[in-house]
């Protein structure tokens, strides 16, 4: 145990007590006017209104999220006394117009949703399957009858969403759901089984996606307490332990037809939802690589070993400069991307990359970070360790970096490599 011993750090605005263990712990510092983060000052391109709203979002996080997540963290459970502090925030639909919905451009959704990942990955999960997956299902596909219904309590979050889209046979091939859809009368009847379904275990409406009697994938909002939905949480993760996963089973669910999403017809339909959250999740990466930075850079400038700083030896220097070429990078081209969305000129492989490229560089940083933090790095109260531990989630989810790969290679090629040969073919 004397290797992970640490000498007390100085005492700074930065340093809090951690909670029943004595020591110092290091907090995150302040995102987005400091220098050394937003190295090529983006935060100048964003007008007063943005700063505004990104700097209440960070204020939360800090104040409000952060000196509390751990313990929910370990207990793997949901943090439900932060929902009327996000619903205050009035960030809930994104990019949603309308219906009591923010609007935001995708650049302020953007900024917003790194803020909330920069705190903690579960939070921003929470928010993004209620607002980019649920939200944006009813937003999208929906009638304006099932909008004006749906979507206004879940604005404030007095209604809760959730995306029942993946199988327990079905992840990467999802397209192949067995999930059944048949209609009776006035309502439809749902037989199956969805896993890995976020917030599904105290959700107000799931959105269903099942194939119908015609072979096509319809979606259905299915309401609390419906007789015949089975929830089922998944424990034993490693990874977003906060956010309530869960596996559903559906036996014989009776669905109103006029909670049918009106603008269903195929599978397709569902990319439109999935390419507005996987743009979110590339944003989620940068949050969580942008916190893993910062503390490091922190804990560097105020941890001496042989009597100086860390900050002032060359490795850790180099090592700091190489994580914020790497954030500088995903936050340009992000911006860009964010652009392009507003503008209309997006598609499912410029996202893909996007997506494949930030996991991949934020899963780096992390693990870097958490090397520089020496044994502290283990401890929760230093925070690096929950973030190192969800961003294998973040990687995961919205397809994992290898499927992205294989979506831009699509594009790129021409060919098709997602589906292998038989043998002899």
């Amino acid at each position: 145990m004397n290797a992970m011993s640490h000498d007390t750090l100085t005492p700074i605005d930065l340093t809090t007590v951690g909670p029943g263990n004595g020591h110092p712990v290091i907090q995150p510092p302040v995102l987005g006017d400091s220098e050394h983060t937003d190295y090529y000052l983006l935060n100048e391109l964003l007008d007063d209104e943005q700063q505004a709203l990104r700097q209440k979002v960070r204020d939360f996080m800090d104040n409000e999220v952060t000196p509390i997540i751990n313990p929910y963290w370990e207990r793997a459970e949901f943090p439900h006394v932060l929902v009327p502090g996000l619903a205050r925030l009035g960030i809930n639909g994104f990019q949603i117009q309308g219906n009591g919905c923010p609007g935001m451009s995708n650049v302020t959704a953007g900024m917003v949703i790194l803020e909330l990942a920069r705190g903690d990955l579960s939070i921003s999960t929470f928010c993004g399957v209620h607002s980019a997956l649920a939200m944006m299902s009813i937003a999208l596909l929906g009638s304006e009858e099932q909008k004006q219904r749906f979507l206004p309590p879940m604005a404030r979050l007095e209604k809760i969403g959730a995306f029942g889209l993946t199988e327990p046979a079905h992840g990467t091939d999802v397209v192949k759901l067995e999930t059944t859809s048949r209609r009776d009368g006035d309502s439809y009847i749902l037989n199956g089984h969805k896993r890995w379904i976020g917030n599904a275990t105290f959700a107000d409406y799931v959105i269903i996606w099942a194939r119908g009697e015609d072979g096509h994938v319809g979606g259905h909002v299915v309401e609390k307490d419906t007789p015949g939905y089975e929830a089922e949480f998944i424990a034993g993760k490693t990874a977003l332990r906060c956010v309530q996963n869960a596996q559903i089973n559906l036996t014989d669910v009776r669905v109103p037809a006029e909670n049918k999403l009106a603008d269903v017809h195929t599978f397709r339909d569902t990319e439109k939802v999935l390419l507005a959250s996987r743009f979110c999740v590339a944003w989620e990466a940068i949050g969580a690589a942008v916190a893993g930075y910062e503390t490091a850079l922190a804990y560097a400038k105020q941890r001496k070993q042989f009597g100086i700083p860390l900050a002032a030896f060359q490795l850790i220097q180099y090592r700091l400069s190489r994580m914020l070429a790497d954030i500088t990078d995903m936050l340009c081209m992000q911006y860009r991307l964010s652009q392009l969305m507003d503008e209309g000129k997006i598609n499912m492989p410029r996202v893909a990359l996007a997506k494949m490229h930030y996991t991949e560089r934020a899963r780096a940083i992390l693990a870097d970070a958490r090397d520089m933090l020496g044994g502290n790095g283990i401890l929760l109260d230093y925070h690096v360790a929950r973030h190192l531990c969800d961003i294998e989630a973040i990687d995961t989810y919205e397809g994992t970096d290898t499927v992205q790969a294989l979506i831009v290679g699509r594009d790129i090629t021409g060919y098709n490599a997602f589906v292998p040969m038989a043998p002899g073919q």
